[in-house]
C-alpha cells in the first residue's frame, strides 16, 4: 500500500470521526466557523462514542478493498449503538443525501445531519432501519454474526464484513453464531469476514475476550473454524502503522476467501456441479456425500500471508477473520476531569457530559473537534473535499447503497406449487385421520424443488420430528463437517438448515430475508420462546421499515410451530407452552398475523397464503399427530380466505338464532368442541348449538385494532349479541378475552384453554387437565344456557361420570379409551 492510500484512509477516517462527534454533540455551528458556544450543543447528549471510531476505521479500509477489487460487500454492525458511524459513512458515500435529500452536502445539510441524531423527530442512535446499508440494528446485542451468515447464504459473490463487538461476543446468540462455519458452502454461498473488535470494555466492565490471553483466544477462534489475523494498534497513536497493519490483514483475508472459494468451485461438490435443488450431483438422497469437502487442506491460501488457515482432518477450510485491538474511544479525549477516558470504559457513551455546566468541557469538546482539522475536510461551502471521499466506491458497490441491505429490491417471487394438488379428499367431516404436517411436507418438498436458490427451511433439529421429512426427497441438510456412514440426509449443499440453536436459526433466517430471499422457521411450539426477544427486534424493524418508502418490501418471517402443547407424548410439562402467540400479538397489528389451521387442507392453504405475503411476521401453529379431517379442498380454501366460519355440519342451529355458540381455534380444541356439540345434539335435540371455527385468530379482534378484525355486525353474526359463547382455544384463555373485549357480546364469552396443567400423559388427559375436553365444554353449556342445568341435572351427572371414566382408564391402561381415540363425527 503506497503512501497516497494511507493518506486517503486517514482523511476518510478523520472525516467520519468528525461527523460522528458532531452528531453526538452539535446542533449548530457544524464546521466551527466561530468559537463553540453552549447553544451550539444539544441539551440532551445521547449516543455511544466508544465503539464508533473503530467502526469508522474498519469502514474506511473496507472501502479501499472494494475499490481495488470490485468486491460486492455488505457491512453488518454488531455494536449497532455505534450508529453515528453508519450515518457518517453513508453521508461520506453520498447515499445519505440520496435517501434523505434534505440532508444536503453543504454546511446547512451538516447542521441538519448533526441535529437530527438522537433528537426528537430525528433518527435513532443505532444502526436502525432508517440507516442506509443496515440489516442489523445492533441495539440488542448478539445477532450480527448470524445475520451476516444469513445474508451470505446463496450469495456466492458477496462478502459480508461483520464487526463483532467484544461486549456483544459475550452474549449467548453470538457465542453460538461462531459455529456457522460448519454450514457455509463455499461453492454456492458467499463468505463472512468476522472482524472481532476488542476495545476492551463494555459499559462499565472489561470484556472476557479482550482480557483472554492471546494464545487462548487464538485457540478459541480456531476451534470454531477460523484462522484469525490479529491486528493490535497499541495505544493507537501511530495511525500510519495502524492503517498499514490492518490493510495487510484485510488483503490477506480477502485473498484467502477467494482462494477457498476458487478451489471449491473449481472442483465443485462431489466432483461436479450441484443440481437444481442444491443436492450434490450423484448424491444418493440419503446419506449425503461423505467424502466431498468444500476445500482441501489449506486450499487457496496465498503463500506467505501469515495465515495458518489450513483445513482440519475433514477437509473443512479455516475461514479467515480479523481481531482488531484498538482503544475504546480511539482519537477522543484522553483525560477528562483528571480521569483517563480513551482506552477505558469511560469512553463508552458521551465522554464530555458537562458541556452546559462546565466551560472546561466545552473547551475540550472544541479542541477534540478541531483535532480532526475540519478545514482540510470541507470546503468553504461545507462540501466534502474530493480528496477526502476518493475512497468511496461507485453506485451499488457502496456498502450504504448495496441492494443486499435493501433486499426487497432483489426479491424474486416464490414459485409455489398448486395448493389444491396437495389437499386431501374429505368424504365426510370428522371421519378420517391423517397428519396435517406429513401432508404439508409434500407441499414443502415442491417449494424447495421449485425455488432452488431463493428458499431455505430453518429449524433446530426438528424438521423430521415435525413431520416435514418429505423435503429430504429433493434436498439435504447442509453440513460441512465430517459425515459418517450412519448419517442421513447430510450434504455439503442443501436447502435445510438445522442446528440446535433457535437463536442461530432465527438470525440466519432474518439475514436471509432482509437480503432478499424467502424462508420458514419450523420449531417446537414451546421452545420458540427462546427467540422471543429476537422476534421483538424483527417486528420492531419491520414496523419502521414499512414506513420508509425507500425500503422495498421483503418476504415475511414465517414461523411454523408444531409438536404443540396438546401433543407431547414423549415429553412433559417443559414442552407445554402455547404462549408465543400472546407474545406476538403485543406487536403492531400492521406487522403480526396468527393462524391456527385445524386439518391438512386448511394448513396447506394457510401456508400457501403466508408464503406470498410481505413485511409480516406470520405464526402458524399446527399439530403433527394424525387427527380428524374436517374440510374438503374447496371448503378449506374458502374457510381460510374468510379466516372464520360457521360449521353447520357440526352444530344443531335449526336454521335460526342459536341458544349457545361453541367457538374454537386450534386443532385439538376444535375436535373437542365438535365432540361436545355432538354430545349436546344427541342429549338435547331441541338445543340450538352453533359451532364457529377460527383459523385467523386476529379475526376476533375489533376492526379498529387489527386489519383482519371483524366489523361489529360481522362479529355479531357469528357470536350473537347476547347468547352465551363457550370458546375452546389452543393457548392461554385470557388472550381470547383480550381480543374480543371491544365486541358487543364479550361479557358472555367463557373461554377454556391451557392453564398450566401439564405432565407426561395422554392427549385426552391433557385436555381434561386443562378443561378443554368435550365433557367440560358440554358442562359449561349446561351452566351458561339459562335454566338448562336445572332442567337436566342428569346430564351433569352423566358428563362428569364419562369424564371420570376416561381419567380412570388412562390411570389403569396408560392410554386413552377407545371411545375417545376412535371417535368420529
Amino acid at each position: 500500500m503506497d503512501q497516497s492510500e494511507v493518506e486517503a484512509l486517514e482523511s476518510w477516517w478523520r472525516a467520519a470521526n468528525y461527523l460522528s462527534v458532531g452528531q453526538i454533540y452539535l446542533r449548530s455551528n457544524p464546521l466551527l466557523r466561530r468559537r463553540l458556544e453552549p447553544g451550539d450543543v444539544k441539551k440532551r447528549l445521547l449516543g455511544h462514542w466508544g465503539t464508533t471510531p473503530g467502526l469508522n476505521f474498519v469502514y474506511a479500509h473496507l472501502n479501499r478493498a472494494i475499490v481495488a477489487r470490485g468486491q460486492q460487500m455488505l457491512f453488518v454492525t454488531g455494536p449497532g449503538h455505534g450508529g453515528p458511524a453508519n450515518v457518517a459513512n453513508a453521508y461520506l458515500e453520498g447515499t445519505y443525501t440520496e435517501v434523505y435529500p434534505e440532508i444536503t452536502r453543504d454546511e446547512d445539510g451538516l447542521a441538519r445531519l448533526f441535529q437530527q441524531f438522537s433528537f426528537p423527530g430525528g433518527v435513532p442512535s443505532h444502526a436502525a432501519p432508517e440507516m442506509p446499508g443496515s440489516i442489523s440494528e445492533g441495539g440488542e446485542l448478539g445477532y450480527s454474526l448470524s445475520h451476516a451468515y444469513g445474508a451470505a447464504f446463496d450469495n456466492p459473490d458477496l462478502v459480508v464484513a461483520c464487526v463483532v463487538g467484544d461486549g456483544e461476543a459475550e452474549t449467548g446468540p453470538l457465542s453460538g453464531a461462531w459455529q456457522s462455519t460448519a454450514f457455509v458452502d463455499p461453492v454456492h454461498d458467499g463468505a463472512v469476514l468476522p472482524i472481532l473488535h476488542l476495545n476492551g470494555y463494555k459499559i462499565a466492565n472489561p470484556t472476557v475476550l479482550a482480557r483472554m490471553p492471546e494464545a487462548r483466544l487464538r485457540k478459541y477462534l480456531e476451534g470454531h473454524g477460523y484462522a484469525p489475523r490479529i491486528v493490535d494498534v497499541g495505544d493507537g497513536y501511530d495511525h500510519e502503522e495502524a492503517h498499514r497493519s490492518f490493510a495487510a490483514a484485510l488483503d490477506e483475508c480477502l485473498d484467502a476467501i477467494a482462494g477457498i472459494q476458487q478451489a471449491a468451485r473449481g472442483r465443485g461438490v462431489a466432483g461436479g456441479p450441484a443440481d437444481e435443488v442444491g443436492r450434490p450431483a450423484g448424491a444418493d438422497g440419503g446419506r449425503g456425500n461423505r467424502d466431498a469437502g468444500p476445500a482441501d487442506g489449506g486450499a487457496g491460501l496465498t503463500a506467505g500471508t501469515g495465515l495458518t488457515a489450513g483445513a482440519g482432518a475433514e477437509g473443512v477450510p479455516a475461514w479467515p477473520m480479523i481481531v482488531l485491538r484498538s482503544p475504546k474511544g480511539w482519537t477522543g479525549p484522553r483525560v477528562v476531569d483528571g480521569l483517563p477516558v480513551e482506552g477505558t470504559w469511560r469512553a463508552h457513551q458521551v465522554p464530555l457530559a458537562g458541556i452546559h455546566d462546565d466551560p472546561a468541557h466545552l473547551a475540550q469538546l472544541e479542541d477534540w473537534l478541531l483535532s480532526y482539522r475540519p478545514g482540510e475536510l470541507f470546503d468553504d461551502d461545507g462540501a466534502l473535499r474530493p480528496a477526502v471521499v476518493r475512497l468511496a466506491p461507485e453506485g451499488a458497490h457502496r456498502m450504504s447503497a448495496t441492494d443486499h441491505a435493501n433486499g426487497g429490491r432483489l426479491l424474486e417471487e416464490l414459485e409455489l406449487p398448486d395448493a389444491a394438488a396437495h389437499t386431501v379428499e374429505v368424504a365426510e367431516p370428522g371421519t378420517t385421520r391423517l397428519s396435517a404436517m406429513v401432508n404439508l411436507g409434500g407441499w414443502m418438498r415442491e417449494v424447495v424443488r421449485l425455488n432452488p436458490r431463493t428458499f431455505r427451511l430453518f429449524g433446530p433439529d426438528e424438521t423430521a420430528s415435525n413431520r416435514l421429512a418429505a423435503v429430504y426427497e429433493t434436498t439435504d441438510k447442509v453440513w460441512q463437517q465430517r459425515i459418517l456412514e450412519t448419517d442421513e440426509h447430510l450434504a455439503r449443499s442443501g436447502r435445510v438448515m438445522e442446528v440446535l440453536s433457535e437463536h442461530l436459526c432465527q438470525g440466519w433466517l432474518e439475514g436471509y430475508l432482509l437480503s432478499g430471499r424467502h424462508g420458514v422457521l419450523n420449531s417446537y411450539e414451546a421452545f420458540v420462546h427462546i427467540v422471543d426477544s429476537m422476534f421483538n427486534q424483527h417486528a420492531k424493524w419491520l414496523k419502521v421499515h414499512r414506513g420508509l418508502d425507500w425500503r422495498a418490501p421483503v418476504a415475511s418471517l414465517n414461523y411454523l410451530l408444531s409438536s404443540h402443547v396438546w401433543q407431547q407424548d414423549h415429553n412433559g410439562f417443559s414442552h407445554q407452552d402455547p404462549g408465543f402467540i400472546d407474545h406476538v400479538v403485543n406487536k403492531k397489528a400492521d406487522v403480526v398475523r396468527v393462524y391456527l389451521p385445524v386439518d391438512a387442507n386448511t394448513l396447506v392453504h394457510t401456508m400457501d397464503h403466508v408464503m406470498r405475503t410481505r413485511d409480516y411476521v406470520n405464526v402458524v401453529v399446527a399439530g403433527k399427530a394424525p387427527a380428524l379431517q374436517w374440510l374438503g379442498p374447496e371448503e378449506a380454501r374458502v374457510h381460510c380466505a374468510a379466516g372464520i366460519g360457521t360449521w353447520d355440519f357440526a352444530g344443531s342451529g335449526h336454521g335460526g338464532e342459536p341458544d349457545v355458540v361453541l367457538g374454537c381455534a386450534g386443532d385439538v380444541p376444535t375436535a373437542e368442541a365438535v365432540a361436545a356439540a355432538k354430545l349436546l345434539r344427541t342429549d338435547l335435540p331441541g338445543l340450538a348449538v352453533r359451532v364457529v371455527n377460527v383459523v385467523d385468530l386476529m379475526r376476533l379482534q375489533d376492526h379498529r385494532g387489527h386489519p383482519h378484525g371483524l366489523e361489529p355486525e360481522a362479529f355479531d353474526a357469528y357470536f350473537t349479541v347476547d347468547k352465551p359463547v363457550v370458546f375452546a382455544y389452543h393457548g392461554y384463555p385470557w388472550l381470547i378475552h383480550r381480543l374480543v373485549y371491544r365486541q358487543r357480546n364479550h361479557a358472555n364469552f367463557h373461554v377454556r384453554g391451557y392453564i398450566e396443567e401439564g405432565t407426561t400423559t395422554t392427549p385426552f388427559d391433557m385436555a381434561m387437565l386443562n378443561g378443554i375436553d368435550r365433557f367440560h365444554l358440554a358442562l359449561d353449556v349446561l351452566e351458561r344456557v339459562p335454566g338448562l342445568a336445572a332442567e337436566h341435572p342428569e346430564l351433569r351427572e352423566k358428563y362428569e361420570g364419562m369424564r371420570a371414566d376416561a381419567r380412570a382408564h388412562t390411570r389403569e391402561h396408560g392410554e386413552d379409551p377407545e371411545e375417545i381415540t376412535g371417535w368420529t363425527l
